[in-house]
């Protein structure tokens, strides 16, 4: 069979499903994800120049698929992570505290700061290279090595309990918050009642 653009697109699509998760967190929006990337490089493909790396250069456009569509305001904020998918993260089938780890895990790559979650994205979740990654985001390498590590960093602050680990901004969150705020509001009128 003939090593033509069609074969390269199919033969990426998992790797392209497994970024798209990644980005939006969400089975169905990265299935959308996919479908529109591969949509577009079809329609772009005289755009490729054949040889050169097809995977960093469908990574772009699904890079730019995503922000767009978070700009738009067509793709709800990121929100956590399905609960089937955990099981395929994993090479055996994850126990219960396996299960916890990897959500807290996802909860602390959704709180880094974009630009370094997108990195430690590509290069740790997709095995980019720092030169792949630097096309992708459009950016030197020394910028792409810089985020990776403030991520890496970040994440282990995160994990190992040295700073706080985001809170899920769901409806439970928002509860909590509430009652953080009605408690410290009643707290300091008692102060004030008191003096």
């Amino acid at each position: 069979m003939a090593d033509t653009f069609q074969n390269q697109l199919v033969a990426l699509l998992p790797a392209m499903k497994a970024f798209a998760v990644m980005l939006t967190r969400n089975r169905q929006s990265a299935d959308d994800l996919v479908n529109d990337t591969a949509l577009r490089a079809l329609r772009k493909e005289d755009l490729y120049a054949m040889g050169t790396n097809l995977k960093a250069w469908l990574f772009t456009i699904m890079r730019n698929i995503h922000i767009n569509n978070i700009r738009a305001g067509q793709r709800s904020r990121l929100v956590e992570i399905d609960d089937d998918l955990l099981p395929n993260l994993a090479s055996v089938a994850p126990n219960q505290e396996h299960s916890l780890v990897l959500k807290e895990l996802f909860r602390g790559i959704d709180g880094l700061n974009p630009d370094q979650r997108e990195v430690l994205l590509l290069v740790v979740g997709q095995d980019l290279s720092y030169e792949e990654a630097a096309q992708i985001c459009g950016c030197p390498i020394g910028t792409v090595r810089s985020r990776l590590a403030r991520a890496r960093r970040e994440l282990e602050r995160m994990l190992s309990g040295e700073i706080a680990m985001p809170v899920p901004d769901d409806g439970a969150a928002r509860t909590v918050r509430r009652g953080q705020r009605r408690f410290a509001n009643d707290h300091q009128e008692a102060l004030r009642a008191a003096s």
